[in-house]
């Protein structure tokens, strides 16, 4: 009997141990799941901008009257551009106290559920935004969370939500001269709140369709990512952030900036460099950019007053070469307002600077590269788009060339960007077949091993 009772005791352990050391079914699950790929970005873009373009307006320069309904006049022309989204500077109060110029700078809110009197009424605001909607367009507005006006009603009524000196003052955001504001402090859970309200108010009661938020890196990601959710909660928006990082793609924004691409343009365009910090653009973008996150590419913009440069003191002769490298590569082209007509300085940011109309001569350029982008699945957005695939050639410090293909629709782009005149010859042994230069509407057909003569700044696209 001790002996069968032995045995029987021997057998229950061995069961036991094994049944212990057996990966139970949900912790098998858990580990598998543990070695999957995971795409970065959790949030969902509208479906409206998976192929948008889009444009940045500056209110109070646009036109003689610089309001809204003046501006109104010129949104059949900016549609006919192929515009997809228009972005309006900030259209709130601006402050008083410790204006900079005349005017100020928008960039100082008094008041986050105002309409700035120079631009009109709310009422005036909202009629643009129908006009913008009826007409098959989605606008965002400014927005600007990481600091306030001297004079706005939150410092009296809150003045702890607001970042203090060493001696207890209000301070501007440290380490920056931007005297005409006061810095909010995000570890009060009362600002968080009402910043919130607010950016979910003029989506519900205005119908705007998202923001593009000022110095969006400055203000804590948690905030971002818990607006978005509350927002969304009331229609699907598009957020794009002012910074270049990819946590904010996360939950939060669909697009941020690409800085580094207008960087690495003007160091060949202004600084006279070779082409290798752009190629090693391409090669991060590729590699370590959220393939579904999406980058806005320029080669101007409202923050060009900082850089003391123009779209023609940055990229010079380049410049038609820098817009389509910005309308071909992964990422969504913006136009600033002005570009189109040949804008060849920074326009006053705190006084009056009218924008000149009277000729257009890079529109019609915008306007083919962005038929390209809305009929070509090659050049959509993120995930929608096609990879940027590298061509190599035999002219690498003169000449980039690369191909996007999705869907059946292939782009590819030759770009002589130097000063000098180039004769290439491309490695297209995986791009053979037959294409349609979109400019010239040229047939060219690709065997492998191709030769081009291109002129300084020069291209080429070519397209199936």
């Amino acid at each position: 009997m001790k002996t069968l009772y032995c045995q029987a005791l021997a057998l229950v352990s061995t069961l036991c141990i094994v049944s212990c050391n057996s990966p139970k079914k949900n912790e098998s699950d858990s580990a598998k799941n543990r070695y999957q790929p995971h795409e970065y970005v959790e949030l969902k873009h509208p479906d409206w901008a998976k192929n948008a373009t889009i444009y940045e307006v500056n209110v109070r320069q646009f036109t003689p009257e610089g309001t809204f309904k003046a501006f109104e006049k010129h949104l059949p022309r900016i549609k006919a551009m192929g515009i997809d989204i228009i972005w309006l500077m900030p259209i709130h109060p601006i402050g008083v106290e410790k204006r900079k110029g005349t005017l100020g700078s928008y960039y100082s809110v008094k008041d986050y559920y105002g309409v700035n009197p120079e631009f009109g009424t709310k009422e005036d605001f909202k009629a643009l935004v129908d006009k913008i909607h009826s007409m098959g367009m989605h606008v965002i507005i400014d927005w600007v969370a990481n600091h306030s006006s001297w004079d706005n009603a939150l410092a009296k009524e809150h003045p702890d939500w607001y970042s203090k000196t060493p001696e207890g003052h209000f301070q501007p955001t440290p380490w920056y001269d931007w005297d005409d504001v006061i810095d909010f402090d995000y570890e009060k859970p009362g600002l968080r709140q009402y910043m919130t309200k607010a950016l979910v108010y003029w989506v519900k009661e205005l119908d705007i369709d998202g923001y593009r938020c000022d110095t969006a890196g400055f203000v804590p990601t948690d905030f971002w990512d818990n607006a978005r959710a509350e927002m969304d909660a009331v229609k699907p928006v598009f957020m794009l952030g002012e910074w270049e990082s990819r946590d904010l793609h996360k939950k939060a924004f669909d697009m941020t900036y690409s800085w580094t691409l207008f960087e690495k343009m003007t160091a060949v365009t202004k600084d006279h460099k070779p082409l290798g910090g752009l190629i090693e653009y391409m090669a991060h973008d590729v590699s370590t950019f959220p393939r579904n996150g999406y980058r806005m590419v320029f080669t101007d913009n409202h923050d060009m007053n900082s850089w003391n440069g123009n779209q023609f003191a940055n990229f010079g002769e380049g410049l038609e070469a820098s817009m389509v490298l910005c309308g071909t590569i992964n990422g969504m082209p913006l136009v600033y307002g002005g570009q189109e007509a040949g804008l060849d300085r920074s326009l006053k940011f705190f006084d009056k600077d009218q924008i000149d109309w009277s000729k257009l001569p890079y529109e019609s350029l915008f306007k083919k590269l962005f038929e390209l982008k809305h009929q070509n699945q090659a050049l959509w957005n993120g995930n929608a788009g096609g990879e940027m695939i590298r061509i190599y050639n035999d002219k690498p410090l003169q000449v980039i060339s690369f191909s996007r293909a999705k869907a059946s629709q292939q782009v590819i782009s030759i770009i002589n960007y130097s000063e000098q005149a180039a004769e290439v010859t491309l490695n297209s042994k995986y791009q053979k077949g037959n294409y349609t230069e979109w400019f010239s509407g040229a047939k060219i057909e690709l065997k492998g091993d191709d030769k081009f003569k291109l002129e300084p700044w020069k291209y080429l696209v070519l397209v199936k």
